[in-house]
């Protein structure tokens, strides 16, 4: 996650989505970069340290100048690492993030008394959980049949 977060920061200047997009139609040196995107190539240079930094292109020496060319494999990588991130199956959570989190059991733990903690909505808890009223645990915690703190209780 943490290569995709570095391209996609590369990615986030539209000049520099401008030269992604013109070395993945033809390899060219900076003088060219220029030109075509009408910027210094000094600032071209600047972007394309970026881009390199990033693995997003690389440079090929070609007699007197550095052909550019897109590591297309690198971009691929970040657009499936995003499209997984897109697929990724959504959850209704009720207005409290607590049920949802508990039904996880890499968060069971954190999340056991969360409501006496760090409740999303701490102005709606009255007292104990068994204290709350059946519209204060709709109003925290969403359509449930019994009071989702209630049940950690009786666990633990």
């Amino acid at each position: 996650m943490d290569e995709c977060l570095v391209i996609l920061k590369a990615l986030a200047d539209q000049t520099r989505l401008n030269l992604v997009n013109l070395l993945l139609r033809h390899d060219l040196c900076v003088g060219a970069l220029a030109h075509r995107l009408g910027i210094s190539q000094a600032a071209v240079s600047q972007h394309l340290r970026i881009l390199r930094r990033a693995g997003l292109i690389r440079g090929e020496k070609r007699g007197y100048w550095t052909h550019y060319a897109v590591e297309k494999d690198v971009l691929a990588h970040a657009a499936e690492e995003l499209g997984t991130m897109a697929a990724q199956q959504s959850y209704t959570a009720p207005a409290c993030g607590r049920a949802l989190f508990a039904k996880d059991p890499v968060f069971r733990e954190e999340v056991k008394d969360m409501c006496k903690r760090c409740c999303e909505q701490p102005e709606k808890l009255k007292g104990k959980p068994e204290e709350c009223t059946p519209d204060q645990i709709r109003e925290c915690h969403g359509e449930v049949k019994d009071h989702p703190c209630e049940e950690d209780n009786k666990e633990g």
